[in-house]
């Protein structure tokens, strides 16, 4: 496995175990006030970045461009500003991190599709 689909695969991973410890540490406590994390980190660390990992292991061409790699840094920042901005909200401190983390999101997600439209007719 190239790198680009090696390192979203593992990211995924990652982001699935700790987004279980969240939902584990929410169960033990009966405290579910981080339930929004929880949700965000598996839909966007997990399901995202194994989805993104499969397609560029699919198409190994598209992986090593530079639009692909800007991708995943933007999608990987905007996983890391979003999910602690989403706890800092729901503790009543600053939405900054949450509302840039959440735009960042939305233009990888954007781009992505771009890339996945392109990788059409480079086929």
């Amino acid at each position: 496995m190239k790198t680009m689909p090696f390192f979203c695969i593992l990211s995924a991973t990652i982001y699935a175990l700790i987004g279980m410890g969240i939902g584990i540490m929410m169960g033990i406590s009966q405290d579910h006030s981080m339930a929004p994390v929880h949700a965000h980190l598996n839909l966007l660390g997990w399901v995202s970045f194994a989805i993104y990992g499969l397609f560029y292991h699919a198409q190994p061409h598209i992986a090593e461009s530079r639009r692909a790699r800007l991708h995943i840094a933007m999608a990987t920042l905007g996983v890391w500003l979003l999910i602690p901005g989403i706890a800092m909200a729901s503790m009543g401190m600053s939405e900054v991190p949450a509302v840039l983390g959440s735009l960042l999101t939305v233009a990888s997600m954007a781009l992505f599709a771009a890339i996945v439209a392109g990788s059409r007719k480079a086929a």
